[in-house]
Formats: structure tokens, C-alpha cells, sequence
């Protein structure tokens, strides 16, 4: 079985969906699929080692001066594929501030429309590159973002299955302005009719999108997130709470700090603010001064006033001592990092599609406060690994933390039962082989 998977590089940052694409593209050639991983845009960027391919299409500083300057088509292909040169896009996106959504409506619809497009000749060569050289069983789109060139992929390859993973396309959609927004979904919904299986990591997301884009129940499937948990090896003592979740001295009448830890992209969308109210509320009670807030994850330069402002209230609030960020891990430094929590919490604004983190937190044996929301309601009740919480409501928010920084052993429970369930149901290999049946269905 030959396999082609697009992947959407994040413009240098980390990024959930670049990372579970590796780790899914690397699952199937451990069940002997040849799978190349094939970036667009940039190159991906994980916490572990990327086995994707070296090249890139659709370099994202190529399809913008296609948008911005039409007349650049007519220039020899060969000479325009220098701006597709990884270390070139490696060096452009470390300097991008943001990559907002809302000021690339335009190119947005261009890419959506693929042949049609301004950016057509690339979606050519990437057409004929897989009918011609690469002729494989499936392709599987990172997003239907990308997928403009599936109507001349079905035409040219009809027994290839198309297969799109949808995973935070309505997010980039949001930030469309209206209009141009509505003529994204309604694109969208005209690349549906030549996929063959349209994939979200849960029923909500599956519910939400199918609705958004008309996608036909016989299309949609379930296939649930999951993580390699060979990263997080067995604790010792065969306990996933040892290691964070150990009782004070008694002799020493001091509590041990409580870590209590946030780890996802720094940004008002991921609620790390909310989570510094609930801190800020939590630590003016005394009972609790042994808290610690500790956070975790990338911090563009967009949002570093964002970050200054939290912290500048945390200064004034008197408790900035109790308070570290550990900036952006790589995968054993974020392991390590999860299993020094006692408990992660991260109140997204948004309804996340996916939730990774916390699949990996319960993975590294820490349990989870999280929204009754999103993925995330999946999540908590296929593991059992923490609680959920209202949305926005940050008595209830700081309510449940409390009851678990006072209660020990309802913490190991939540923990052990958490990491069973991500070795049980979540694992890597689970989902790569359902992905395998599927293309072979």
C-alpha cells in the first residue's frame, strides 16, 4: 500500500496537527504502508523527529507572490522554485509575526479553487507528480484547507481513495471576514464531492463540520486522537502519580508545592488568562499558598503583549514568585515537564477539535481540569482522567482545582485511570491501523 499524506506546515511553529501527522505518517510504515509525508507551505516543525519529505509545495512565500503578482506565473518554473527552498521558508516564517487568517481571504479562496486558482500551475505539477511519479493507493489531506487540487486528483486517479483529515478548518474559517468566509464553506462544500472519507478525532467535531460543509453521514468517520505512548515510558513503581503526587512529610508542616500547569501556545484563544483569574483567585486564599501556576508553550511574537499583560497582573497581585514559564519543549522536556504537574488545566475559548495535550498529560500520569467542551467532553469520558468544567466560568474553574490540590488520592485515581485509558483506546498504532482498513476498505 502506497500512501501520499499532505501536511500543513505552521509557519515554524509547533503545532498539534503537524505533530500528530508525523506520528500517525510514522504508525503506518510501522505497519509496512509506504507513506511519504509531504509538506505545503513550510516545513513542519515537531517535538520529535519529522520524517518528512525534504521538499516542499506550495511554498507559502511562493503562492503569496502568485496572489500578489500574477504576471509572476509567467515566469520559468525552475527559477520560481527557489522560493519553495526549505531553509528559505525556514528563515522567512521566523520573522512572521502572525499569519492571520483574516488579511489572506483572498488567497485563501485562490487555493480553494486550485486549477482555477491563481496558484494553478502548482497545483498542476502536484497533480501530475502523484498520477505520474508517485501513482498511490490513498492521499490524505492535514485539512480541506489544502485540497484544492482534489477534483483533477479524482479525475486523474480514480481508484486513489482522497481521504481529509478535518482538524481545525472552521477555526481558520472564523477568521474570514463574513463574505469571504461563506464563499470558503461553500468551496469547501464542492471539494467534498470528490473525497471518499472525511475523518474528525471526535462526534462533535464530526457532528459540526459535517454540517458546515453538507458532508454525507456515509462519508464522515470517527477516529480518535491519539499520541505515541511509547514516548512516556512506565513511572516507577508502576505508578503514574509517584513521580508529581507525592505526599508532604508529615514531620514537615509545610505542604509541598502544588504545581498546577498549563501547556499549550501561549494565546488568548487557549485561555492561559482565564487560568491566571482562577490562580489569582485561588492564591489570595491562604489555605492554599503552597500553589504554584506553571506554563508551557509556544509564544509568538504576536502575542507577547498578551503574555506581558498576565504577567504584569500577576506581579501586582503579589504573587509573580509563584509563578514560571518553561517557554516551548521539545518532547522529553515536555514529558518531564507534565510529569512534574500535579495537574494540568488549559480553558480554551474556543471549542477545540482536538485537545492533544491532554492525551499526553494523561499519558505522563498528570490529570486534567478542563471546558465541558469541544473535543475535549470526548476526551474526559473515554478516559476518566480529570474533570470538566462550564465553560467561562471560572468559580466552578477554581472549585474543581481546589478539590483536587486537597484531595491526594482522588488525584492518583484520575492519574492511573487517565494513562490506562491513552494506553488502551488512544494509542498511535490503534489509530494508523483503522486508518489502514479504511484505505483498504
Amino acid at each position: 500500500m502506497k500512501v501520499v499524506f499532505l501536511t500543513a506546515g505552521a509557519a515554524g511553529m509547533y503545532c498539534g496537527s503537524c505533530m500528530h501527522d508525523n506520528a500517525l505518517a510514522k504508525a503506518l510504515r510501522d505497519l509496512g504502508v509506504d507513506c511519504v509525508l509531504q509538506p505545503v507551505y513550510t516545513p513542519i516543525r515537531t517535538d520529535e523527529d519529522s520524517i518528512a519529505d525534504a521538499h516542499v509545495f506550495f511554498g507559502g512565500i511562493h503562492v503569496y507572490l502568485l496572489q500578489q503578482m500574477p504576471w509572476l506565473r509567467f515566469v520559468p518554473g525552475p527559477l520560481r522554485r527557489v522560493l519553495d527552498w526549505p531553509p528559505l521558508l525556514n528563515f522567512a516564517t521566523r520573522r512572521v509575526a502572525s499569519t492571520d487568517p483574516g488579511k489572506l481571504g483572498e488567497l485563501s479562496l485562490s487555493m480553494l479553487r486550485g486549477v482555477h486558482g491563481r496558484q494553478a500551475d502548482e497545483f498542476r505539477r502536484l497533480v501530475d507528480w502523484m498520477a505520474d511519479e508517485m501513482k498511490p493507493d490513498a492521499v490524505i489531506f492535514s485539512n480541506l484547507l489544502i485540497g484544492g487540487g482534489i477534483p483533477e486528483l479524482k479525475s486523474r486517479l480514480p481508484d486513489t481513495k482522497l481521504i481529509v483529515l478535518l482538524q481545525g478548518d472552521d477555526i481558520f474559517l472564523d477568521h474570514l471576514h463574513p463574505e469571504t468566509r461563506q464563499q470558503a464553506i461553500e468551496l469547501c462544500t464542492e471539494l467534498i464531492v470528490s473525497l471518499d472519507h472525511a475523518c474528525a478525532h471526535s462526534q462533535f467535531y464530526a457532528n459540526k463540520m459535517g454540517e458546515l460543509l453538507q458532508i454525507p453521514h456515509e462519508k464522515r468517520v470517527v477516529s480518535r486522537l491519539s499520541i505515541d505512548t511509547s514516548a512516556f515510558h512506565p513511572i516507577a513503581n508502576d505508578d503514574p502519580a509517584a513521580s508529581n503526587q507525592a505526599e508532604s512529610n508529615p514531620s514537615d508542616s509545610s505542604p509541598k508545592p502544588f504545581r498546577l500547569g498549563y501547556l499549550a501556545r501561549i494565546a488568548p484563544e487557549k485561555g492561559f488568562h482565564r487560568l491566571v483569574d482562577a490562580f489569582l483567585q485561588i492564591a489570595k486564599d491562604p489555605a492554599m499558598d503552597h500553589v504554584q501556576l506553571h506554563a508551557a508553550g509556544w509564544l509568538g511574537e504576536n502575542n507577547r503583549a498578551y503574555f506581558q499583560s498576565q504577567l504584569k497582573r500577576l506581579e501586582q497581585a503579589g504573587v509573580a514568585d509563584r509563578f514560571e514559564h518553561h517557554g516551548s519543549p521539545d518532547l522529553k522536556q515536555k514529558i518531564d515537564y507534565l510529569r512534574s504537574l500535579d495537574l494540568l488545566c488549559v480553558p480554551t475559548e474556543y471549542e477545540d477539535p482536538k485537545g492533544l495535550f491532554v492525551l499526553e498529560s494523561l499519558a505522563a500520569g498528570t490529570p486534567v481540569v478542563m471546558p465541558d467542551h469541544g473535543a475535549f467532553s470526548e476526551l474526559i469520558r473515554s478516559t476518566g482522567g480529570g474533570i470538566l468544567v462550564p465553560p467561562g466560568d471560572t468559580d466552578a474553574l477554581c472549585s474543581s482545582i481546589r478539590e483536587l490540590v486537597l484531595d491526594t488520592p482522588r488525584r492518583r485515581q484520575l492519574a492511573r485511570e487517565g494513562r490506562e485509558a491513552v494506553q488502551e483506546k488512544h494509542s498511535i498504532q490503534s489509530a494508523a491501523q483503522a486508518l489502514r482498513d479504511l484505505i483498504a476498505s
